[in-house]
Parts: structure tokens; sequence; C-alpha cells
């Protein structure tokens, strides 16, 4: 990727996470910032926007869902989202960023916390 191109907050902090083979971030914030990076290459998506229950993903885990489902509820929506991600794109690794995460419990299984200042180490990076 070269430094003339764009990228979001969550390619960007995909990115400064990803070790090796296919990494899945998922940022936890208004919505539902979402990156896949298979080895090295980001592909940027929005799966925030599939549908689950009726409305959307990001409607249940996002800013909307915590506000009115509560903390307990909310927790169950991210585990089962998550779950449903793992099982869709197969990651070798998860990494779970956003302002939101520190409303989590626990964390889905398999996955690890990311870090913002991932995303500033992306771009400085980049920008070299």
């Amino acid at each position: 990727m070269s430094s003339d191109e764009l990228l979001n907050d969550a390619a960007m902090q995909a990115l400064g996470s990803y070790e090796s083979g296919t990494l899945l971030f998922l940022g936890f914030r208004t919505g539902l910032g979402t990156a896949l990076v298979v080895d090295g290459k980001v592909v940027l998506m929005e799966l925030g926007h599939l549908s689950y229950k009726g409305r959307t993903v990001e409607d249940y885990i996002g800013d909307r869902g915590l506000e009115r489902l509560g903390r307990e509820q909310w927790q169950r929506h991210v585990e089962t989202a998550v779950a449903r991600l793992i099982e869709a794109f197969h990651p070798d690794d998860v990494v779970i960023g956003g302002g939101n995460i520190r409303n989590r419990k626990s964390l889905p299984p398999g996955c690890r916390i990311g870090n913002n200042a991932n995303a500033f180490l992306e771009g400085f990076r980049l920008w070299s």
C-alpha cells in the first residue's frame, strides 16, 4: 500500500496490529469499524451494515445498542456477532479496539485488545 492511498482508522489499527496470516479488526465505537488484513494487504469492509436481528450489526454493538440494551445485553450481542464474523472469515487473529471496548466485561474467545497507538505507528510507517 502506498502513502497516497487513503485508509480509515480501522484499517490503520488493523495494519498496525498485524503480525501474520489473516487478521480481522473490529472497532467498537459509534458504529463498528472493520478491516481484514490478508498476507499484509488490507481489505476495507463495512461489516457493521450487515443485517442482524432485523436491524444492522452496529445497531446492536455500536453506541446505539449499548444505550438501548444496557451493558449486559450489549455484551451478549458483541459475543454473538464476533463469533459469527469469526465463523465467516476464519481469521488467524482477531483484534478488538475502539472506545467502547472499555465497556466489555470480557473478550470473546480468541480475541485480543488492540491499541489505538497501533494506528499512529502504522501512519508513521506508511509516510516514512
